[in-house]
């Protein structure tokens, strides 16, 4: 037989302390929901699904903690539950060495490039690096947050986010000298060398 049921007597204040802590962090969660959906109607449904498991589960949030990575980390839980609900995950082996390996030349990055030029060059790189990359230098998580956000070691943030942010700096190098900036400082360091 089951008892009956018993009404929690926090949930006024549980309500007022979710609305203090976690609803300011909506639009960023939103902006991050974009990222890793690329679709607004899958991000505002990814951002609406975080906020209620996160209310769900608010009860074993401590009060003065850092709220944006906790709110993160369940909606990259949520969102590697509705990938793997999409299709079946393959195991496939790291290519982390093999693509570090493909990028030679680190060019310094032009100060005339734009935000889209940016958006763009962010696109080619991939998703793994990429990920790391939009949470340390857009969203501001440190290595420990973006560990316990992405689930992996804070080794292997510091290792992708290096590659990550050279294979980006390579990218908008390669944009840049299309329209031919940065050459005069790739001129100045190739007569330095003596070639």
């Amino acid at each position: 037989m089951v008892g009956p049921l018993i009404k929690r007597k926090d949930t006024p204040e549980l309500l007022k302390d979710f609305e203090e802590e976690a609803m300011p962090f909506a639009p960023d969660l939103f902006r991050v929901a974009m990222f890793l959906k690329r679709n607004r109607d899958l991000a505002e449904d990814l951002a609406q699904e975080t906020m209620m498991q996160a209310f769900k589960s608010f009860h074993r949030y401590k009060l003065g903690t850092n709220c944006k990575a906790w709110l993160t980390t369940i909606m990259y839980n949520t969102h590697y539950k509705q990938l793997k609900k999409q299709t079946r995950m393959q195991l496939v082996e790291d290519k982390d060495e093999l693509i570090a390996r493909t990028v030679p030349f680190e060019a310094s990055v032009p100060e005339r490039v734009t935000d889209e030029d940016v958006l763009a060059a962010l696109e080619k790189v991939p998703q793994h690096f990429k990920e790391i990359v939009v949470l340390s230098d857009v969203e501001g998580f440190s290595y420990k947050e973006i560990a316990a956000v992405m689930d992996i070691p804070i080794g292997t943030v510091m290792s992708r986010l290096h590659r990550g942010r050279k294979i980006l700096r390579n990218e908008l190098a390669l944009y840049a000298r299309q329209f031919g900036i940065g050459i005069e400082d790739e001129e100045r360091v190739l007569k330095a060398k003596g070639e």
